[in-house]
């Protein structure tokens, strides 16, 4: 029997999804009692269990997959695919499950790898491990958060390349989420912006089961969440027998996707575990289903309860069918693309280029040069005329700021705000964002607009408060996206503001982060090489770390030797010492090296603007840069951990910075020429006291 295209072949899909994940995580299960530390986890209530809160959801997955979303397994990175996100990344077993259906490249053995060491089907899903993962989610609020971004990025490209009769570029995002996404900070900035920007692209289905780790919502959990995201500007639906009615939830996503004016969110109550015992129960959220309740279950559903992994062939056929129409979409897609070309072909050049990832020719001749002669200038001022030379040239270059668009100086000249074109204030094809003071959101919502492909996007705020950004910069380095942070105010050089504004620890934690660019530039020319690096670097995230003080334009510096993450400022042959120094400490380490050569030493200087680049250098390279010989003392205006990779002795500043005009601070803290100078030389004093070869510490075995 039939009720608006559903059949018996559709509720036997859905149950194959739920005992298909039954078996998926009764098989970690069992896999992981051969590993005692690991049995801990499966059977612990914990953020990572791989458990079956969502056995409530198999009927709207079955449903958003197999008759609304728009994608083609066959060719998994169409660009005009709709993009789906699982924010309850715990729940990946779902998806993977969904993908195997589908006909993506995920197989019944990669089900039954779920969870296990160099699998594809990881206990989160991560974008690039696994086919058909849009962005890397686990930590919650981080998806529903991408998914602005992605909707964000839609609405743009659009606007920017549709012309009527050609929609060239018009896909949904739909998002799962549950009460722990809707818990976490970052999810509420994000999405009382979506509100704001009125993205009718974006479909939010909220999985409202009343249960988190702890138990019932009703612990902790209380508030009005539809009033709320109503309050955002979202249009509410609901969904009140989420576990079976098959047509209330087509009719809803079908609501939802229709309406352009505003994001949806549905309301879809389910029941956890729907089908088990223990059904509706906190106790089916940290643990495997037991034998025996996955074979009652089974039998439940209409499966031999003896079997496992197993996939219907009418499921099969229903999927099948599903994976035809996308390829056929995609052929649409293709001949009018084609069409497109034909009748604007300058737009649809710059079309392919940016789906293909290829930046604009010669863009890197429009980096400023700068020369020792031209006048001291504050790098978040550099970073600012940086960003007005190359915004013309780089026109998928977009950001924005968290509220601190004065002080970031991230606006270029002639730039639209990206706006809802029903407010005035610019249009979906502006590329400038009013992100609002939401750092963490903002930097979540970039790492969404990298994922969607074609854009390059930054965001801003001073760099204290990257801080408050940190999961996302780290999903940002872990999902190899090219966002950057734009991070001004870097330092005790930002003076009155005091020690709640002024980062000491913050480029520590950065320069630990793997596939984390941190770029502290000492002047001009050092800035235009972090760009150029940090455009360049396809599948790396970057943070610039700029001054709001004046620096002067340093003799021996070039864009060329910059790039390289690390050089030799000034060489000196024998030297007693070598400084080391980055961003606006390294005109003072000139300073102090004047003093000393007054004194009679030999001093060598050498900037190291960012770690990581350095440390991608051939060997040879690192090592002539910092080399054995004479004692090598580091000087930047933050804590010293990290630095005992590139230096003997460490100079900086282990304690919170102090309120007061930048250059009284600086002497506070010991960080000016006079007071550098007095303790390098009783560096150079002790190491030769000691009588011992110095080498250098890139000098190493492994």
């Amino acid at each position: 029997m039939s009720i608006q295209g559903f059949t018996e072949v559709d509720q036997l899909a859905v149950n194959t999804i739920r005992t298909l994940a039954a078996d998926v995580v009764a098989k970690v299960s069992l896999t992981a009692h051969t590993i005692p530390t690991f049995a801990d986890h499966v059977s612990s209530p914990t953020r990572v269990t791989p458990v079956l809160p969502w056995q409530g959801m198999a009927p709207v997955a079955h449903v958003l997959w197999s008759r609304f979303l728009n994608n083609n397994p066959k060719n998994s990175h169409w660009y005009n695919r709709d993009r789906f996100v699982l924010s309850n990344g715990h729940a990946c077993a779902l998806q993977y499950i969904l993908l195997h259906l589908a006909g993506y490249k995920v197989s019944l053995d990669d089900l039954k790898n779920f969870r296990q060491v160099d699998s594809i089907t990881p206990g989160h899903p991560e974008v690039g491990i696994t086919d058909g993962i849009e962005v890397t989610t686990g930590p919650l609020g981080q998806g529903i958060s991408n998914a602005v971004g992605l909707a964000i990025a839609q609405a743009h490209v659009g606007a920017v390349f549709n012309k009527d009769g050609f929609p060239l570029v018009n896909n949904k995002t739909y998002v799962f989420l549950g009460d722990g996404c809707l818990q976490e900070g970052v999810a509420s900035e994000a999405a009382s912006l979506a509100g704001h920007l009125q993205l009718g692209n974006l479909i939010a289905i909220w999985d409202d089961n009343h249960i988190t780790i702890d138990g019932d919502t009703a612990v902790s959990f209380t508030e009005d969440v539809e009033a709320r995201f109503r309050s955002y500007g979202w249009e509410v639906l609901h969904v009140t027998a989420g576990d079976n009615d098959l047509n209330a939830i087509a009719g809803a996503i079908a609501e939802a996707r229709d309406n352009n004016a505003k994001p949806t969110l549905i309301a879809l109550k389910t029941t956890i575990g729907y089908g088990s015992t223990k059904a509706g129960t906190h106790d089916v959220h940290g643990a495997p289903l037991k034998a025996d309740d996955i074979k009652q279950l089974k039998t439940k559903f209409g499966f031999n309860p003896e079997e496992s992994f197993v996939v219907p062939p009418q499921v099969a056929d229903l999927w099948a069918k599903k994976a035809q129409a996308g390829e056929k979409a995609n052929a649409e897609w293709d001949a009018l693309l084609k069409k497109y070309e034909a009748q604007y072909p300058q737009d649809g050049a710059e079309f392919t280029r940016r789906v293909e990832g290829r930046l604009p020719d010669g863009w890197e001749k429009h980096l400023p040069v700068f020369t020792p002669d031209q006048p001291a200038v504050a790098s978040r001022k550099l970073s600012e005329n940086i960003i007005n030379a190359l915004a013309p040239h780089i026109p998928e270059l977009v950001g924005g700021s968290a509220d601190l668009t004065g002080s970031n100086l991230t606006r270029w000249k002639g730039a639209e705000d990206f706006q809802p074109p029903s407010t005035g204030l610019g249009s979906y094809a502006g590329r400038y964002f009013r992100f609002g003071v939401r750092e963490h959101g903002m930097t979540a919502i970039c790492n969404g607009l990298a994922a969607y492909g074609g854009l390059i996007p930054f965001g801003a705020t001073f760099l204290n408060f990257v801080s408050y950004a940190a999961g996302a910069v780290r999903l940002s380095a872990l999902s190899h996206l090219r966002v950057l942070n734009v991070a001004t105010h870097d330092s005790i050089g930002l003076g009155e503001d005091g020690p709640t504004h002024q980062p000491i620890e913050t480029a520590a934690w950065l320069r630990a982060t793997p596939n984390l660019e941190f770029w502290r530039p000492a002047d001009g020319n050092e800035t235009s090489a972090a760009y150029l690096v940090a455009i360049k670097s396809v599948h790396t995230p970057s943070v610039l770390a700029l001054s709001r003080q004046n620096l002067p334009q340093l003799e021996g510096s070039s864009i060329e030797k910059a790039s390289k993450g690390g050089y030799v400022l000034q060489e000196e042959q024998n030297a007693d010492v070598t400084l080391v120094s980055t961003g606006s400490e390294v005109s003072i380490a000139v300073d102090a090296a004047k003093v000393l050569r007054a004194k009679g030493l030999k001093v060598r200087i050498t900037s190291i603007p960012c770690f990581i680049t350095f440390d991608q250098q051939p060997h040879d390279y690192k090592v002539a840069t910092l080399p054995s010989g004479a004692p090598i003392v580091s000087i930047e205006a933050y804590s010293t951990f990290g630095w005992a990779k590139y230096s003997h002795e460490h100079i900086g500043i282990d304690t919170f910075g102090a309120s007061g005009p930048y250059l009284q601070v600086y002497k506070k803290f010991g960080l000016d020429g006079e007071q550098i100078a007095a303790k390098v030389e009783k560096v150079v004093d002790f190491y030769k006291k000691r009588g011992v070869q110095v080498f250098s510490p890139l000098d190493t075995a492994l």
